[in-house]
């Protein structure tokens, strides 16, 4: 059977991960879709509707200035989903770069590389998100930067043993016995089939980083209004909490089914990619 027949068909089986997948793209969808599904401006302020409850004209209710927070939940994705993907990006391309070049020349390279790596993976991301916001001010670029520059150690470590283990095949010294550079079989010849393990930490970082995302802007240091965000949201949802729980509740199941979307939907993907845990019946 095709592999990726059987991948696809070991990934389908986790009803569980599939259904997540489902969720993933239908979130997507949302997001691109937002100027076409949110039935009112986001920006748009009402004093005659402030802090209404969900009603059939605003089946999410409002917020304290009346803005309809259907609205500004639909556009708020875009912003989580543009954060993860962003950041996501970096650190896959930063880890997929160094881990090569670690595992592929060994030695002293490979020494110094994951030295630094050590090093890099004792910054707590988000308390040097903080402290960099606090220097240079609130940016959405910048918050999608340092989290794909402090993401990307993992990503580092999973291709460059990938790397140690492919580099003795028999397909390596024979690209290397008709002359062709480090170049050509590090990128052509051994990173295609040291992705495996990459797409499923893309999938898991995506979630980590909006849930970052998530965390800055209740804290008043990411996305800074009146752009909508699920985290600003919330800290509208904090500031009324006894009176407006609609404000609260919304963004914050929106959070967390979107994170455990996307971790069950890795968990899924790294099962199906793993060959140990095939069957008989999948080949």
């Amino acid at each position: 059977m095709n592999l990726s027949k059987v991948i696809w068909k070991r990934f389908c089986r986790n009803k569980l991960s599939a259904v997540s997948a489902t969720a993933v793209i239908f979130l997507i969808i949302t997001a691109l879709s937002a100027p076409f599904l949110a039935p009112y401006d986001p920006a748009d302020i009402d004093v005659s509707n402030i802090l209404f409850s969900p009603s059939t004209s605003h089946p999410l209710g409002t917020d304290e200035l009346g803005r309809d927070v259907l609205s500004r939940m639909i556009w708020g994705s875009r912003v989580s989903l543009s954060v993860g993907f962003v950041a996501v990006a970096i650190a896959i391309f930063t880890g997929i770069v160094i881990g090569s070049i670690a595992g592929y020349y060994g030695g002293w390279i490979d020494a110094v590389i994951m030295r630094f790596v050590d090093i890099m993976l004792t910054f707590p991301t988000l308390f040097l998100i903080l402290a960099v916001v606090a220097i240079v001010g609130p940016s959405i670029f910048l918050i999608m930067l340092i989290i794909g520059l402090t993401g990307w150690m993992d990503v580092a470590r999973l291709v460059r043993a990938e790397f140690l283990t492919l580099k003795e095949r028999d397909f390596v010294w024979a690209a290397r016995s008709i002359g062709v550079k480090d170049s050509g079989i590090i990128f052509r010849h051994i990173l295609p089939n040291a992705l495996a393990p990459v797409f499923v930490a893309a999938t898991m970082g995506v979630a980590g980083a909006i849930l970052t995302e998530s965390a800055l802007s209740f804290l008043g240091l990411g996305v800074q209004p009146p752009i909508p965000s699920w985290g600003n949201i919330l800290t509208a949802g904090k500031d009324n909490i006894e009176i407006a729980w609609w404000l609260s509740v919304f963004p914050g199941l929106a959070i967390l089914l979107t994170v455990l979307a996307y971790n069950l939907a890795g968990e899924g993907l790294r099962d199906a990619l793993d060959p140990r845990l095939w069957g008989s019946e999948d080949i």
